[in-house]
C-alpha cells in the first residue's frame, strides 16, 4: 500500500545485506514514465500490464524489490514473486497510511471509481496476507524495523 514504507524500508535492508534495491514504481517510472501518467492517459488495466510485465522480469540474485501496491492485482506476478523470492507484507494500519500519503490522485493509485481510499486499503490487505510469506507491522523506526525481518529473510 502506499505510504506502508516498502521504498524506505527495501533500501535500508538492501544496505545492509549488500543487495541490489530495485522499486518497480521507479522501473515503470524511467521506461514509460509516471504511474499516475500511464493511468491517466492508458488507463488502469494498462499500466497493470506493465507492472505484471516488470514484474515478471525481475531476476533474484541477490536483490531486493520494492513493488508498488497494485502488485498484487496480478495473480501470476505475485505467484512469481512467492516462488522465487521471500514476499513480505508491510502491515501499516490506515490512519498511518493518511498520514504518509497526503494525496493519492497525485500518487497514481488504483483504485475502482466508486470506491474510496479506505476500501481500496480494506480490499488489499486480504491480497497482501494472501501472497505474503510473512507479515510484519510497520510502527516502529526504519532501523528497527529492519532489525525485526532481517531474521526473517532465506539464506
Amino acid at each position: 500500500m502506499a505510504g506502508a514504507g516498502k521504498t524506505s524500508v527495501g533500501r535500508a535492508l538492501s544496505s545492509e545485506l549488500d543487495y541490489e534495491f530495485l522499486d518497480t514504481d521507479k522501473i515503470i517510472e524511467n521506461l514509460y514514465g509516471k504511474s499516475k501518467d500511464i493511468i491517466d492517459s492508458e488507463g488502469q488495466d494498462q499500466f497493470r500490464a506493465i507492472e505484471e510485465e516488470v514484474l515478471l522480469s525481475t531476476k533474484f540474485q541477490d536483490t531486493l524489490l520494492a513493488t508498488g501496491g497494485s502488485a498484487v492485482f496480478s495473480p501470476l506476478a505475485m505467484e512469481y514473486l512467492r516462488d522465487s523470492s521471500c514476499v513480505i507484507y508491510i502491515e501499516v494500519n490506515f490512519e498511518t497510511i493518511l498520514s504518509r500519503v497526503l494525496d493519492f490522485k497525485e500518487r497514481g493509485f488504483i483504485k475502482e471509481s466508486n470506491q474510496s481510499v479506505e476500501d481500496a486499503y480494506m480490499q488489499r490487505i486480504v491480497l497482501y496476507e494472501k501472497y505474503a510469506h510473512y507479515t510484519v507491522t510497520n510502527n516502529e523506526s526504519i532501523k528497527d524495523f529492519t532489525k525485526k525481518i532481517l531474521p526473517l529473510l532465506d539464506f
